[in-house]
Order: structure tokens, then sequence, then C-alpha cells
């Protein structure tokens, strides 16, 4: 997810500075085509039209870009979530993709096979992840909901990152 973690430091960036590009990214367009493309990536998900790999991005990028949209206007200005969120967004999907997917070719024969036998079972599986993600959107009250189903999704994605071929 190399686009998604570049977005969530530029957000920080444009955050923690001050940027009035902020202005323009709390329009309501960002919300509409960021759940539009949300949409189209869970149903390109759910149908297998899109590879897993772009998909994570895809999704991940236009429901950060969503998210900002919708909850910038709801709190005060100097919220420390719209720094601290994307920061821990970035960190950890690079901390997942360094640690699992990266190290993959060290996982042993018999995790291999529990990690697939999970994927297989569908318990988790990657559009019903993306439409909780999607669904914790609306909650601006329960805020720490959103990160734990993103989180939940950087877990789905090291999931499916590690059972690809070497």
């Amino acid at each position: 997810m190399p686009f998604f973690v570049v977005l969530c430091l530029i957000l920080a960036l444009i955050v923690q500075t001050g940027s009035p590009i902020q202005a323009v990214l709390v329009s309501p367009v960002f919300i509409y085509v960021g759940l539009a493309i949300a949409i189209g990536t869970i149903m390109g998900s759910f149908f297998k039209r899109l590879p897993e790999k772009i998909s994570y991005d895809l999704f991940a990028s236009s429901i950060l870009l969503a998210w900002f949209a919708y909850w910038k206007p709801l709190f005060v200005a100097d919220s420390p979530i719209f720094f601290f969120f994307p920061v821990y967004f970035a960190l950890i999907v690079a901390f997942v993709s360094l640690f699992f997917i990266g190290q993959r070719h060290k996982i042993d024969r018999d995790s291999l096979q529990r990690m697939r036998s999970i994927v297989d079972s569908g318990v988790v599986e990657p559009s019903f992840v993306m439409v909780c993600v999607l669904v914790t959107l609306y909650f601006e009250n329960r805020f720490i909901q959103f990160p734990t189903m993103m989180t939940l999704l950087t877990t789905r994605y090291a999931l499916s990152g590690c059972l690809k071929p070497k």
C-alpha cells in the first residue's frame, strides 16, 4: 500500500503545518469521490475483479480522503486526531510490510497452512473488512472505531501479502 502510506504522510504534513489546502480537502467533493471509489473497490474486491494489492491501496487511500473530508469539520480546528491517525496508519502499514510481508520467506509451513485455513474459511474476507471500515466512518462520536477497523484491514493486508508466492 505505498500510495496510501505516501498519502497519509502528506495529509499529516498538511495538518501539522496548517496548510490552506485543508480547506479544499474538506469539500463535499472529496467525501463523495472517496466514498464512490471505496464502494467501487469493495465491489471489485468482492467479485474478484481487482487484484488484492491494488484494491487494498485504492480502498485505504479513498477512505482516508473521505474520512478527512467528513470528520474534519466536525472537530475543533486543532484536533490532534487528524495528525496522529494518518501517522499511525503509515507506521502500521510500513511495519506490516517490512516485518511480515517482507519476511514471509521465514514463515514455517505449519504457520502458512494455518494462515491459509483462515483465509479459506472466509472469516476475514477483505470485502467484509472494507465494509466495516466504511460503516465506522459514520460513527464520529466513537472516533476510535475507525482506526481500529483500519488496523484490522492492515492485518488482513498482511495476511494476504504473506500468502502470496515469493
